[in-house]
């Protein structure tokens, strides 16, 4: 029997950058609530899996230790942050990844879960694994960035390196460029970075531009595709079946990594890309398929962003249950529902499919998956040089 892993615990609810953050630990704890209402968390090829914290040695093989050392003292005081030498570390007050108290503790934490993940599929324990955390794509090798604190799919991509792994490919399918990422292994011809995003020219980070590729030995390992705001479902299941699926597979890893930001979706508050909840279950069966046709089915597949509360659980449950080859009913159970409305402060819907239209003209969308459409060939070109 082939067994899925499921890392989580409550503290990697730690992780919360305050009340008014947008990335708000609320949107795991319904998802984590959402796949265990529909039973997936009970079936016999599931494991739980308690995570650990990560050491600084871990941490350290993608940060620079004066960061980690900043990142601790932060963490213990806060209020420092006023300081003019905390923009230099991504932590200036009223910045976008302010700290808080324990601040290295739960991002460590997070990046524990992410190796734990990592290493139940590379220790084949678990044919494949889900940590219901981390994704912290944004943070650079000295420097906190776009909510990220430590580089957690960094972290456990070097742990599968330092454990015989030859070549690790890493998809990522957040709305935002995964820029932390890609730059940490930009230089490191043992890793893939592929990403499909909303454009940079248009979307923090600003990065992600189809020139990027890798340099020196590493030439051709970072794979973007930057689609235009209020592309839709075509040019970007395109861009992960037609550029990212022919890339993996050329550069023939060990294992994957994924990113899972639900924040490409059209009612999303911090993006502009239009994909609906029924593109999810396409998209999670593609990058499974990836994984076994490349990688023998070895894939660890991690959280990321997404900013809306009625998007992120249910979506994270479709992606459980795409990876455990399961279907699930559309109706949600009416508990989780009922219960999760009143913590969320608003209604969710009550199907995993229910969606409202895209409130953009036709015109603009038709425009934009033209254009989306141009830059998936342009990307496919370069697979060939």
């Amino acid at each position: 029997m082939t067994t899925t892993a499921f890392v989580f615990d409550e503290a990697m609810l730690g992780y919360d950058l305050g009340d008014d953050h947008p990335l708000s630990p609320l949107r795991r704890s319904l998802a984590v609530d959402l796949i265990r209402a529909y039973g997936l968390l009970d079936r016999d090829d599931v494991d739980v899996v308690a995570p650990r914290a990560a050491v600084d040695d871990e941490i350290a093989r993608a940060h620079a230790p004066s960061y980690i050392a900043a990142t601790k003292r932060y963490s213990a005081d806060p209020m420092m942050s006023h300081e003019w030498e905390a923009a230099q570390w991504g932590f200036a007050a009223g910045g976008d990844t302010p700290a808080f108290t324990g601040m290295h503790e739960a991002a460590a934490y997070l990046c524990g879960a992410s190796i734990t993940a990592a290493m139940e599929v590379w220790e084949g324990r678990a044919a494949q694994a889900f940590s219901a955390g981390g994704g912290l794509h944004h943070a650079l090798h000295n420097r906190a960035a776009g909510f990220c604190v430590y580089n957690d799919p960094a972290v456990a991509i070097h742990a599968l390196l330092g454990s015989g792994a030859e070549r690790v490919a890493y998809i990522d399918v957040d709305v935002h460029h995964g820029d932390g990422t890609q730059w940490i292994f930009y230089e490191d011809p043992r890793v893939l970075t592929c990403s499909v995003h909303e454009s940079g020219r248009y979307l923090f980070p600003g990065t992600g531009h189809l020139a990027e590729r890798g340099v020196g030995a590493a030439e051709g390992t970072a794979v973007n595709i930057p689609l235009p705001p209020y592309a839709g479902e075509a040019p970007y299941l395109r861009a992960v079946e037609d550029v990212i699926a022919p890339a993996v597979a050329a550069f023939d890893p060990d294992i994957i990594v994924t990113q899972n930001g639900a924040d490409p979706h059209h009612r999303d508050p911090l993006a502009h890309l239009q994909i609906t909840m029924g593109t999810y279950p396409r998209l999670y069966r593609a990058l499974v398929q990836i994984a076994r046709e490349t990688a023998g089915g070895r894939l660890v597949a991690l959280g990321g962003g997404g900013y809306h509360t009625d998007v992120v659980p249910r979506a994270w449950t479709m992606l459980f249950a795409g990876m455990l080859g399961v279907e699930l009913d559309d109706e949600i159970p009416h508990e989780w529902v009922a219960k999760s409305s009143g913590r969320a402060g608003m209604l969710l819907t009550p199907t995993l499919l229910g969606d409202e239209e895209p409130e953009i003209p036709a015109g603009e969308r038709a425009r934009a998956d033209a254009e989306g459409h141009q830059v998936v060939d342009q990307a496919r070109l370069l697979l060939r040089m």
